[in-house]
């Protein structure tokens, strides 16, 4: 008898190994396990094997990396979207890209359902869910960590162990991690309590900045509308541009936060984020739009920016008001074209220098020295009429105090 088929999305760690299985012995269902490569640094071969040796009935490894820079990180670093002024939103945006890939695969495959293996407490259930109900809401979803009674990761480890799961965890070393070409992020662990300093053991992607090198380095980013298109002169696709960046930045130890964030289904939670090559182009991008964008512009871009960050947060990529800031925040990236300077140091990242076609920088009109383009004068008129509201106002109160004084 033909069982039903579901999409699982696989990555090889201690969950969705466990969940295959799960979902093979609880369910009788014929599991089709899909790994998306968005960049984390991963042995697909060993993936797909365990896949297969764990009752995967097939496996598709599938290479997303440029379009994930190109149709996801690129459109919310044009948009200047943070979370909470600190997080680069790195899981955040893979999740649509992953669901939407996992979408095409049920189609192709006519399966029914589509399992994942984001926990009840987490925003990935919502940004797995929220884009599958967008691009086909006929598919049946399976949340395990929503349905089964294994509690913690530490009894997916004992069933791992019952069913001769291989896993890469242990009960002591329980961090639980998420990586991409942008990030990685750590939680879980000795990071449950705020009040626990974090080990800076747990790196992947940088150095300790106390251990970076003592000398800063020093690098051009050239932007064309927004998107980063070189560095140093030299050109590279969108995914080749944030290894590089990564690489640099790694190195000097960029991109370390430590976070505790408001997460969408109402609990704080603490984690570790590093992201050297994102937080370099979002402090040059930043610098660039300050130089060739006027002060309505940016003052508008800014609300704009917030509330981007916040939908691609929440999972509500493919969402029309989604759609509709992202014509905006192209209109604006019409002129963000030039070359930032960047020095990066011990974990510091600054731009110390900008220029661009576009700029709105004029020394002739700012100059401290004697220019003609800009009469003093004129700046007392400009003022009086400025200032207009705040002098009637005082006025008003003046001869109010007035008649109440003449009254008593």
């Amino acid at each position: 008898m033909n069982r039903d088929k579901v999409v699982l999305a696989y990555s090889g760690g201690l969950d969705t190994s466990v969940i295959l299985k799960w979902l093979e012995i609880e369910h009788n269902l014929d599991v089709i396990a899909v790994c998306i490569d968005v960049g984390q640094e991963e042995n697909f071969i060993s993936v797909k094997n365990k896949a297969l040796a764990t009752g995967a009935s097939k496996v598709y490894i599938i290479d997303v990396k440029e379009e994930f820079v190109s149709d996801y990180i690129f459109p919310t670093l044009k948009a200047g979207a943070v979370y909470e002024d600190k997080y680069l939103l790195g899981t955040s945006f893979a999740r649509p890209l992953i669901s939407k890939k996992l979408v095409e695969i049920a189609e192709k495959e006519g399966a029914v359902a589509i399992a994942h293996g984001a926990t009840g407490k987490g925003n990935d259930q919502v940004r797995f869910e929220a884009t599958i109900k967008a691009l086909n809401p006929y598919l049946k979803i399976i949340a395990p960590w929503r349905q089964w009674n294994l509690k913690s990761r530490e009894d997916c480890i004992d069933y791992a162990k019952k069913h001769n799961i291989p896993i890469p965890v242990t009960k002591e070393k329980i961090y639980s991690r998420d990586q991409n070409l942008w990030h990685i992020s750590h939680e879980g662990g000795n990071l449950e309590d705020p009040w626990n300093e974090h080990d800076k053991d747990i790196y992947m992607m940088t150095v300790n900045p106390e251990d970076a090198p003592d000398k800063p380095t020093y690098i051009e980013i050239k932007f064309e509308k927004g998107i980063p298109v070189s560095i140093d002169g030299i050109k590279y696709s969108p995914a080749n541009m944030i290894y590089k960046l990564n690489e640099i930045g790694g190195s000097n130890g960029i991109g370390i936060i430590d976070i505790v964030e408001n997460r969408l289904v109402g609990m704080k939670s603490r984690g570790v984020y590093e992201t050297p090559g994102g937080t370099i182009l979002y402090e040059a991008h930043k610098t660039l739009e300050k130089l060739v964008l006027d002060r309505a512009v940016l003052s508008f871009k800014k609300m704009v920016s917030e509330k981007y960050a916040q939908l691609v947060y929440d999972g509500l990529w493919f969402t029309h008001l989604k759609n509709s800031l992202d014509k905006f925040v192209d209109n604006t990236q019409e002129v963000v074209s030039g070359t930032v300077k960047m020095k990066l140091y011990k974990g510091s990242c600054k731009s110390v220098a900008t220029k661009s076609p576009n700029s709105l920088y004029n020394e002739a009109f700012v100059t401290f020295g004697e220019d003609d383009v800009y009469n003093q004068k004129d700046a007392e008129g400009f003022i009086n009429l400025f200032t207009l509201p705040l002098t009637i106002n005082a006025i008003m109160k003046k001869e109010k105090n007035e008649k109440e004084k003449q009254i008593i």
